[in-house]
């Protein structure tokens, strides 16, 4: 039986903006560095890079 494994972070491919997950929220939210948000383009339409090469399932041992 394999175990499911969610994205824990995840980036624009067309401004950059990074998301992490926070279990706290149970949400997304902007990540930042050295303080500052990595939010991209407010007005983009996000395509996260979490696609069909994500593989979500890590097999059993």
């Amino acid at each position: 039986m394999a175990t499911v494994v969610p994205p824990s972070k995840r980036e624009c491919e067309r401004c950059g903006r990074v998301d992490v997950w926070d279990d706290e929220r149970m949400n997304w939210t902007i990540a930042e560095d050295d303080g500052e948000k990595l939010a991209g383009d407010p007005q983009c339409l996000h395509e996260w890079d979490i696609n069909g090469s994500y593989n979500p399932l890590e097999p059993d041992e």
